[in-house]
């Protein structure tokens, strides 16, 4: 409750000291239910929810990958997100919010927010606002232990200590620690605090090592979200957890224009693309996904799926879309391996046929079957 008061006294400060703002623009209104959605679907127990964002760019993007850790105290809990401009670099020394490596963002705010409790230099569309860009893939995990949850936590404290420290060679990176989109980037750091603080050992994160200087060698051993994603449902699996997904959709009208990037495209504007495994569809542009591992995790994931939420053109408030019955994993995942082989066999020849498995984010996606 006092982070929900926090909110709204910085919203009216930013609404008091600037220009009305549109919907779907930074210190603009939000949805005015969020707290009752937000509330219906915490209603459900889960302990985690990793979020994998779609990505924006014309090709197979990577998109973004963050972890949300429930915590009773603090509403929903944090989401952890590795800051993308926390590289160092010159022109990032002043507009970008570069404190911290590891941000951690309340969850309602990281989804749905017009107003950032990191400050003004926080990125719209990426540290808060996330819906007004893109959609996003929440992975809920059920029956995490306490003790998991705060060695996560306290891991990623950890990561942000060695960055303001200018730490080199750690367990987790062999070189300083600050974010590189190929080297120390969103996925490798979750990873990493599953594998090294959590004790997920036999958790893949890799490392370009090998002519590490050299980008071709670091983009071919680099951690890619979606690629993390599966490796991580593999694990909690393993360990009995439950399973389920909720997909939050992109809202399609909103018009504001990131000021730091070069091509000037509003958000509504920009691809909203199932973020690529690092194969033959990373160079496509809008066309159809056919590589085996993007059918199945879309597939893996629809099956997997509970609810999809969306922001309502007309009301502009939130709304549960879509429901449906998940599928426990072992049959999500035996359905998803069948229908990604076929389909992917069946695209190869180029010939017209009915797609055996359903993709999550898809617009004929999330249908009854």
């Amino acid at each position: 409750m006092r982070l929900r008061l926090w909110l709204v006294a910085a919203a009216l400060v930013w609404a008091t000291n600037a220009p009305a703002a549109d919907f779907g623009s930074p210190g603009g209104p939000a949805p005015a239910n969020i707290d009752q959605i937000t509330d219906l679907l915490r209603q459900d127990p889960y302990d985690l929810e990793l979020l994998i964002s779609f990505g924006t760019s014309k090709g197979g993007s990577a998109g973004h990958l963050a972890l949300a850790i429930r915590d009773q105290a603090i509403d929903d809990g944090l989401v952890y997100s590795a800051n993308f401009y926390a590289d160092r670099t010159h022109k990032h020394e002043s507009g970008f919010y570069t404190n911290d490596l590891m941000l951690g963002i309340p969850k309602q705010e990281y989804l749905f927010g017009t107003v950032s409790t990191l400050g003004e230099t926080a990125s719209f569309g990426l540290d808060f606002g996330e819906v007004y860009k893109r959609s996003v893939v929440g992975v809920r995990v059920y029956g995490v232990p306490a003790g998991e949850k705060e060695a996560l936590a306290a891991y990623f404290r950890r990561i942000n200590d060695d960055y303001r420290n200018r730490a080199r060679n750690t367990e987790y990176h062999d070189r300083e620690v600050k974010y590189d989109y190929l080297r120390l980037n969103c996925a490798k750091t979750i990873g990493a605090a599953f594998k090294f603080g959590a004790g997920y050992e036999d958790l893949e994160v890799t490392s370009a090592k090998l002519l590490s200087g050299r980008r071709i060698v670091a983009a071919a051993t680099s951690n890619i979200p979606t690629e993390m994603a599966i490796k991580l449902v593999k694990e909690w699996d393993k360990r009995g957890y439950g399973l389920d997904v909720v997909l939050y959709k992109k809202y399609g009208g909103s018009t504001w224009v990131d000021p730091h990037d070069e091509e000037k495209v509003a958000f509504k504007d920009l691809p909203n693309r199932f973020p690529s495994v690092l194969s033959r569809d990373f160079r496509k542009d809008q066309g159809h996904y056919e590589d085996f591992d993007n059918l199945f995790a879309m597939y893996l994931f629809y099956n997997l799926a509970k609810f999809s939420v969306r922001v309502n053109d007309e009301t502009k408030l939130l709304e549960i879309e879509k429901g449906k019955n998940p599928m426990p994993y072992a049959e999500a995942a035996e359905q998803a391996t069948r229908s990604a082989s076929s389909d992917s066999d069946l695209f190869g020849r180029r010939q017209p046929f009915q797609p055996a498995g359903t993709p999550i984010g898809e617009p004929a996606g999330f249908s009854e079957k």
